[in-house]
């Protein structure tokens, strides 16, 4: 698991984390507060439409999901001697719409779908204070990446002036005309494009036709600081006189080291 985090419902704290990129929802969190606690999971569990909704979620999501298993299962399900634990769930079936962990911060997750579900089945308003909670926390953390990659895309925007202004004052001929100094820009731009993304600003547009913007709008945050950085760097390289060459190839490394740096460090993989 990745990225945590924890939203409070009706007093209740519940974990949410995250796994190749979906939600999943502290079953045995949910169930703190409510009598019975975690028994109340495995008695769901129990219930035959409880599993004719995972079976169904399942089919729909997992290509792996075992069906011939599903199909014992849901014959045996309504039964006094029918047992169903989320463990045994996911090793007869291949499931991937719950999660089983032991241990002291262990517990048993679900897909935020199949999270809902069930608490709906707990308590309807205690389903509808679980979704109000999750949806702001969501727009919560939309909103954060927005503004930093924001941020970042407008830093990034800021340097370029610099980047420009030091072409214009080191590389642009006097007298000049304005298609000539477009020419020279444009170059200069592509020089950092090769360095961070080793591609030019035509050679992206003839790979992805349909994308709309241009290649930096599609960058990723570590990208966007990486060029913000190479930016002023190239700016104080043309003001020293480095050629384009040498500047394209140190440019280069710098991105390279820089990225690997930014990729390992833990405040950029909270943004995430």
């Amino acid at each position: 698991m990745s990225k945590k985090a924890k939203i409070n419902v009706q007093g209740t704290a519940i974990t949410i984390v995250t796994q190749n990129e979906s939600d999943f929802i502290s079953l045995t969190d949910m169930v703190k507060n409510f009598d019975g606690g975690s028994s109340l999971i495995e008695n769901w569990l129990k219930n035959k439409d409880s599993i004719l909704f995972l079976g169904v979620w399942e089919q729909i999501n997992n290509p792996n999901f075992n069906s011939l298993e599903f199909e014992g299962i849901k014959n045996e399900a309504g039964r006094n001697s029918f047992y169903l634990s989320a463990k045994k769930w996911l090793e007869k079936t291949n499931a991937i719409g719950l999660i089983a962990k032991a241990g002291r911060y262990g517990g048993t997750y679900a897909h935020k779908d199949i999270a809902f579900e069930f608490g709906s089945w707990l308590s309807p308003a205690f389903k509808l204070y679980l979704i109000k909670e999750f949806q702001r926390l969501k727009d919560d953390e939309n909103r954060r990446l927005s503004l930093e990659w924001n941020l970042n895309r407008t830093l990034s925007k800021i340097n370029y002036r610099i980047h420009t202004d030091a072409i214009k004052e080191h590389i642009i001929p006097k007298n000049i005309t304005t298609k000539q100094a477009g020419i020279l820009y444009a170059n200069e731009a592509d020089l950092l494009n090769m360095a961070l993304f080793g591609k030019t600003a035509l050679q992206w547009r003839a790979e992805n036709p349909e994308e709309k913007g241009n290649i930096r709008d599609y960058a990723t945050i570590e990208q966007l600081l990486v060029m913000a950085n190479i930016e002023s760097m190239n700016a104080e390289f043309i003001r020293m006189e480095i050629p384009q060459k040498e500047r394209l190839l140190k440019l280069n490394q710098i991105a390279i080291m820089q990225l690997k740096s930014l990729l390992n460090h833990k405040d950029i993989k909270k943004l995430k």
